[in-house]
């Protein structure tokens, strides 16, 4: 599975950005695209995830009502959209890929996200 994350920037705070994650190389029915993020100096955390097949979303507390996940079944992309952004959604945002039932176990390069004003 090949993952390639993209979208990340400099915004202000209480601003939007979206995030892309385009995802090959499996069936995708068989996946749940997740996205984590990592800020300086804290370890990986989770942030949002979706089941390609159906669609069922999961969130983190701290994003629920402001982040959406959601995917393009054409174009084979999950999105990330980052609503009322705050300056702790700071960090370096991934995408990752897991088999139903199993874990993540493939990683797209990160991308990083600024808030800031």
């Amino acid at each position: 599975v090949q993952l390639q994350a993209s979208g990340g920037g400099l915004v202000q705070p209480g601003g939007s950005l979206r995030l892309s994650c385009a995802v090959s190389g499996f069936s995708l029915d068989d996946l749940a695209i997740g996205w984590f993020r990592q800020a300086p100096g804290k370890e990986r955390e989770f942030v949002a995830a979706i089941v390609w097949r159906g669609g069922d979303t999961t969130y983190a507390d701290s994003v629920k009502g402001r982040f959406s996940i959601s995917r393009d079944y054409v174009k084979n992309i999950v999105f990330l959209q980052m609503n009322s952004l705050k300056p702790e959604d700071t960090a370096v945002y991934y995408c990752a890929a897991k088999i139903l039932a199993g874990r993540y176990n493939y990683w797209g390069q990160g991308t990083l996200v600024t808030v800031s004003s």
